[in-house]
């Protein structure tokens, strides 16, 4: 009789509840201006630049294809995150199904794994351009964009896929509701009446696998683009390498930084507040997704003249 009981309320959670910021309600109100901001230029930027790159023919080139594809991403991850968020401040819509809990569990995981990627094959693509510049035409070609396309997306949708089927396969007994604003793994797991060991493990090896090893090949092709730029004699020459690298240094310093402070304050949650790893999630799907297009805008003279003459165009 108690095991049949068991059975009934194991199964008697059919949706999630997300409860974001109720420490700090006040914290709604000020955050949904700014992050519907941050939502909008996220989405409008990331438009001009996939038009203007698609318009353009002088930007039929691989990097900036690579380009379009972190501006997808951008916007795939953006989409996920933001207008869920943005219905529990404006409307308390906090309710959200299994399946759509877990879709977007996958979809964070694997989408943000595969931006990660991408940084790592733009940080090849500069390690070629400047330390092996008369090489850089036939092996940086479209081809190359891809089989390296291929890799990103094949690499990224299979790794992160057993993180949300482990988290929907574990009995959810009265629980439901998730301290976040986004169905985190470990945020909707610790709910469970079973043991998440597995969902941990793998949650920490999946994460180190693919992020760290792209954040240490980026690390070494800056490295050794340091290396070889530092040894240039012509007079001006480092200014103009260093010059080709630093837009993708200044996006590659926004994902890292964000999602540095966000480990280290998991590391240290007894002393932050518990809404500021929330925040800093949520923050980590929007900032970097807005600020990516900008930049390259803003520091890349094909994009800079592209978007000029798409504007002309339009009038």
């Amino acid at each position: 009789m108690t095991a049949h009981k068991n059975d009934t309320i194991s199964t008697g959670v059919s949706d999630f509840l997300l409860n974001c910021f109720v420490t700090y309600p006040s914290w709604q109100l000020w955050l949904s201006l700014p992050l519907s901001l941050l939502f909008l230029l996220a989405l409008g930027a990331n438009a001009i630049l996939l038009i203007t790159i698609r318009m353009e023919a002088s930007l039929h080139e691989p990097m900036y294809y690579l380009l379009s594809l972190l501006s997808m991403l951008d916007i795939v991850l953006c989409l996920t995150v933001i207008p869920k968020v943005l219905a529990i401040f404006w409307f308390d819509l906090r309710l959200i199904s299994f399946p759509a809990c877990f879709l977007q569990m996958y979809i964070m995981n694997s989408f943000l794994a595969m931006e990660s990627c991408t940084f790592m094959i733009m940080a090849f693509d500069r390690y070629i351009a400047i330390c092996h510049p008369l090489r850089y035409p036939s092996i940086i070609t479209d081809q190359f964009v891809v089989k390296a396309a291929t890799f990103i997306l094949v690499r990224n949708a299979l790794i992160p896929l057993p993180i949300p089927i482990l988290s929907a396969r574990l009995h959810y007994c009265w629980r439901n509701v998730i301290d976040n604003c986004i169905c985190a793994n470990m945020s909707v797991s610790r709910l469970s009446c079973d043991d998440v060991t597995i969902n941990r493990l793998y949650q920490f090896a999946g994460g180190w696998t693919l992020l760290g090893s792209d954040l240490i090949l980026i690390f070494l092709s800056y490295t050794l683009i340091l290396r070889a730029v530092l040894r240039l004699k012509a007079e001006g020459a480092v200014a103009k390498a260093l010059s080709t690298c630093g837009s993708h240094f200044i996006l590659i310093l926004f994902f890292s930084t964000i999602l540095l402070v966000f480990i280290l304050t998991h590391v240290a949650k007894r002393k932050v507040s518990s809404e500021v790893p929330v925040l800093l999630n949520v923050l980590h799907h929007v900032i970097p997704a807005a600020l990516n297009p900008i930049v390259y805008g803003v520091r890349t003279q094909e994009i800079k003249q592209g978007i000029k003459r798409l504007l002309k165009k339009g009038r």
